[in-house]
C-alpha cells in the first residue's frame, strides 16, 4: 500500500557548524552509523523500500553512502571487518534510491513539494533523519504508523508530549482522542508563541502523507520564518478531511541539537553497538581459531 519514503535532506545543519560546513548533517554518525542509515533502515522495516532523497549542494556523500566502494570492500574482503558492512549492504540490496535537488531552502513544506517528482500520485512516508527514533521492544515508529494508515487511509503525524515551556519549538496539535494514543487532529500550529500552544503534543519527524498534500502545498503561502510549512498544509488538510496524530512507542532523540545528539550516541552505544560489536568479535575469534587449526594441520 505504501512503498515510498521521502527524506528531506537539503538543509544546512547550522546548529552543528563547523562540523556541517563540508559534511551533510544526515551523515553525522551515531556511534558508527550515520543518521540517514538509521532512517532508511526504519523505512525498510516498515515495508517502504523505495527511498526518495531531496538533497542540495554539498550532499554528494549521501549518494556515495548508498553505493559500492570497490576499493574499500576489496581491502576488507575475507576479514571480520566485512561484517560491519552487512547492514548497509542489506539496505542497498533491498532498497532503490532516487534523488532530486532542492535549489532553495524554503522550509520543510517546500522540501516535500520538491520531492513530488519522485513520489508521484501515491501515499508516502516522510522521515527527518535528524529525529532519531528507536523502539527496542517492537516495531519502529514508521511501521506503527503504517498499520494505522492501513485502517484509516489518511495523513498521519507522529507526536510526543513535551514540557509546556518547550512547545514553542515545535508544530503542536490539538484534537480528540479516538483510541489510546491516537487523536483526530482538529487544529495545529507551527511554533506557537510561548504560552499560546493549544497543547503540549508536539509533531516530530515522522509523517505519512496522502498525495493531495502536494496540491495543498502548491497553494500554501509562506508562514513562520517566511517558509512554506508542512504544518500549515496539514492544518488545511485536517479542516477538509481527516488527519490523525499518533503518540508513538519508542524513544526519540533530536539529533539536530548537540544535547540530543550526545544523548542518542550514549543510548545507541549502550543498547545497540555493544551487542553488534560482540557479534563481530565472536566472528574474529572463530576466524583466529580456524587459522590456528589450519596452521597445526
Amino acid at each position: 500500500m505504501i512503498k515510498k519514503c521521502l527524506f528531506p535532506a537539503a538543509g544546512y545543519g547550522t546548529r552543528f557548524l563547523p562540523a556541517t560546513k563540508s559534511m551533510p548533517k544526515e551523515m553525522m554518525p551515531i556511534v558508527n552509523k550515520p543518521l540517514i542509515e538509521y532512517g532508511v533502515d526504519e523505512a525498510l522495516q516498515s515495508g517502504l523500500h523505495e527511498v526518495c532523497i531531496v538533497t542540495g549542494r554539498g550532499k554528494r556523500a549521501l549518494d556515495d553512502h548508498f553505493d559500492i566502494n570497490y576499493e574499500l570492500e576489496h581491502q576488507i574482503q575475507g576479514t571480520a571487518k566485512e561484517e560491519t558492512l552487512s547492514g548497509i549492504r542489506g539496505l542497498m540490496d533491498e532498497c532503490t534510491f532516487s534523488y532530486t535537488r532542492q535549489r532553495e531552502m524554503k522550509g520543510l513544506g517546500h522540501a516535500i513539494l520538491t520531492g513530488e517528482t519522485l513520489i508521484g500520485d501515491e501515499p508516502f512516508g516522510v522521515v527527518l533523519a535528524d529525529d532519531l527514533c528507536i523502539n527496542l521492544e517492537g516495531d519502529g515508529v514508521l511501521a506503527q504508523m503504517v498499520e494505522f494508515y492501513k485502517q484509516f487511509r489518511c495523513s498521519i503525524v507522529a507526536i510526543e508530549e513535551v514540557p509546556a515551556e518547550e512547545a514553542h519549538k515545535y508544530g503542536v496539535i490539538s484534537g480528540e482522542m479516538i483510541k489510546p494514543g491516537l487523536y483526530r487532529v482538529e487544529d495545529m500550529v507551527e511554533k506557537p508563541a510561548e504560552g499560546e500552544a493549544p497543547s503540549n503534543m508536539a509533531i516530530i519527524g515522522r509523517y505519512i502523507l496522502t498525495p493531495d498534500i502536494f496540491d495543498i502545498l502548491r497553494d500554501t503561502a509562506p508562514g513562520r520564518n517566511g517558509e512554506i510549512q508542512i504544518t500549515d498544509a496539514l492544518r488545511e488538510q485536517c479542516q477538509k478531511g481527516l488527519v490523525l496524530a499518533y503518540k508513538f512507542k519508542g524513544a526519540r532523540f533530536d539529533c539536530g541539537s548537540i544535547e540530543g545528539y550526545i544523548e542518542a550516541t550514549n543510548y545507541c552505544y549502550e543498547n545497540i553497538y555493544k551487542a553488534e560489536s560482540k557479534t563481530v568479535r565472536e566472528i574474529e575469534v572463530n576466524e583466529e581459531s580456524l587459522e590456528a587449526a589450519d596452521s597445526e594441520a
